[in-house]
């Protein structure tokens, strides 16, 4: 029973890892996108779009990836789940619950992790984003 364990423990803990790297790399990704585009937010806040349309912009396309990262991982789930039901106890490979559940945890934490670049990029002066060198 303790190797049992211990083996759920360090699953735990390496998922755990994996989820604190995902965060950060989407976090990294749409805070240089963010930067990359400071000329292009200012443009657009002079021109009259509201900091939320701006921080609606950077979310929608944060979604958009994650969308399509979650799809490839159900789908890549759902090709090796012949080895996965070797390791499962009590709950079937194709559980349609266990895959919504995991799917909405990860979409909502890279929802998360793209917010706060997103609002940081919506309170950019107009003025200090057009003289902004790239």
């Amino acid at each position: 029973m303790a190797q049992t364990s211990f083996a759920l423990v360090m699953l735990a803990i390496a998922a755990g890892v994996a989820l604190l790297l995902g965060i950060v790399g989407i976090y990294g990704v749409i805070s240089y996108v963010a930067t990359e585009r400071t000329r292009e937010i200012g443009i657009r806040l002079a021109l009259g779009a509201s900091p939320r349309d701006v921080t609606n912009l950077f979310l929608r396309q944060a979604v958009v990836l994650a969308a399509i990262g979650i799809l490839v991982g159900v789908v890549a789930a759902g090709i090796v789940t012949r080895v996965m039901s070797a390791l499962l106890f009590g709950v079937s490979a194709m559980d349609p619950l266990m895959y919504a559940a995991v799917a909405l945890g990860l979409g909502a934490t890279a929802l998360l992790a793209s917010y706060l670049p997103a609002a940081r990029a919506a309170r950019v002066d107009p003025a200090v984003a057009l003289r902004w060198e790239a």
